[in-house]
């Protein structure tokens, strides 16, 4: 091939971001030379989303990808100023209404398509271990393996009703892993038996339902990958997902630039060895910048030149997109009915799980206690704020002290909002504190709720901190009509 012909070639399987709400002219230059599409995020999508989408449409010619990550509950883009209106996987695992999963996620996904957007790097088909993956939480169905594979094909099947591909995610299954693979390359424990019978069910559930596209991501699984990240092993990608499980559509990788892939191979490299692998399209990381796009797409180019990737298999994924990006296009002319009004915050009631005693709060103190940070949920505007007086609420970190939450709550009833209690001892001792103190205290959960408080406590568990879940608690407690 001419070197002309390998970088467009190099360029259609790349989906880089770029910073703002307009597309700068590198991007539409790149996209008119062929760029496979764009991944959007947070900072892209607070102006006027639509004309944005247009505006790389019309620079492409014809369909690009026009992807992003938005999961509802904890995980949203586009709504991460004020929360998601609509509660999480967790929630709808707690439910166990598949026909709620479907219509919340046709409700998402008819968001997304209003945007102009057309794949949702959703949903997460991670089975929960005995205690939650770092990086997962409140983003799988529950830890039960045949109630995640049911909703997982519901929300697939919600999300592409919406005209929309959906990529299902964290291939071969992040839910038992204790480092969140955003800081490290993380292992997935048991044997290759465990993960067949615990893990891999939902993606199954997934390709049946028929997801456009599956997410690997960067995990190794000792009898499968080696010491590899999954992300870039052929024996998990090309032998398991397309072999064993028969996935025939799109493999999109994990943001390129994660420290699990970053540290071993740089960027580039990281690029390099995924296509090898069997992946066919490249996700990079919000940060992501032209220089670093332009060093990917170079190095893909060299490494068919050099013969470490073999120009075959660039070709395969560049036919892999072509027939995505055709997809697309025809699902933009499909119609849409509405989705249904008011179906997140349903949601969310029906998740609430109340026990203890039904509270009569008087002048409430609310404490919110700031959780540990979840990258890939990012800065979540979340708690109960919305919905009562300002000077009612106080954000307190971890090292917070009892005492001088008793002082203030003096004479009020004291709610006390949490986000994963069960992985904090610091918030724990807190929360035992306050309790002892004062019983009478009612403890929000807004997270997972894997630690149970003495009996006797006013506990009310959300199962997520999205916004409808907000709300849907202030509701139950009163706080809002």
């Amino acid at each position: 091939m001419s070197d002309d012909s390998l970088l467009k070639l190099a360029d259609s399987v790349l989906i880089p971001p770029f910073p703002g709400t307009t597309a700068p002219r590198w991007f539409l230059d790149a996209l008119g030379r062929g760029l496979a599409g764009v991944t959007l995020y947070g900072n892209n999508v607070v102006g006027d989303t639509a004309a944005l989408t247009a505006a790389l449409r019309s620079a492409a010619g014809i369909e690009p990808v026009i992807a992003i990550d938005e999961e509802g509950g904890d995980v949203t883009r586009i709504a991460s100023e004020q929360g998601s209106p609509y509660p999480g996987n967790a929630a709808l695992g707690a439910v166990d209404d598949v026909a709620l999963t479907r219509q919340v996620h046709w409700a998402i996904g008819t968001d997304l398509a209003d945007l102009g957007i057309n794949l949702d790097m959703a949903p997460c088909a991670d089975v929960l271990g005995s205690t939650d993956s770092p990086a997962i939480g409140t983003r799988s169905f529950g830890s039960d393996t045949n109630l995640v594979a049911r909703h997982t094909a519901a929300a697939v099947t919600g999300l592409q009703a919406a005209g929309l591909a959906a990529c299902t995610k964290h291939f071969p299954g992040h839910g038992r892993t204790s480092t969140d693979s955003h800081r490290a390359l993380a292992t997935v424990d048991g044997t290759l038996a465990d993960l067949r019978r615990r893990d891999l069910p939902p993606f199954a559930a997934a390709i049946k339902a028929g997801t456009a596209a599956v997410m690997p991501s960067h995990l190794r699984v000792p009898e499968l990958t080696g010491e590899l990240a999954a992300s870039v092993s052929a024996a998990a990608i090309t032998g398991l997902l397309r072999g064993e499980l028969g996935f025939d559509g799109v493999v999109i990788s994990d943001a390129l630039e994660m420290k699990a892939l970053r540290d071993a191979y740089g960027i580039p490299g990281a690029g390099v060895r995924a296509i090898a692998a069997g992946t066919d399209l490249l996700c990079f990381g919000r940060d992501t910048d032209e220089a670093m796009y332009l060093a990917v797409r170079t190095a893909l180019a060299d490494a068919v030149r050099s013969g470490e990737l073999p120009g075959s298999r660039l070709e395969e994924a560049a036919e892999r997109v072509s027939a995505l990006r055709t997809r697309l296009e025809a699902s933009r002319r499909d119609p849409r009915p509405a989705r249904p009004d008011g179906i997140g915050l349903n949601a969310a009631r029906r998740a609430l799980r109340m026990s203890g005693p039904r509270p009569m709060l008087d002048r409430p103190l609310i404490i919110e206690v700031e959780p540990r940070e979840n990258m890939a949920a990012g800065e979540l505007d979340w708690g109960l704020s919305p919905w009562v007086p300002p000077a009612s609420v106080q954000r307190v970190s971890t090292s917070a002290l009892a005492t001088g939450i008793l002082a203030a709550a003096d004479g009020r009833s004291l709610v006390v909002t949490v986000r994963d209690v069960h992985v904090d001892e610091r918030v724990r001792a807190l929360i035992t504190t306050l309790l002892g103190a004062r019983p009478d205290t009612v403890l929000v959960e807004m997270g997972l709720p894997h630690w149970s408080p003495p009996d006797g406590t006013s506990y009310l568990a959300t199962f997520g901190a999205s916004r409808a879940s907000a709300q849907a608690a202030a509701e139950m407690l009163g706080l809002a009509g």
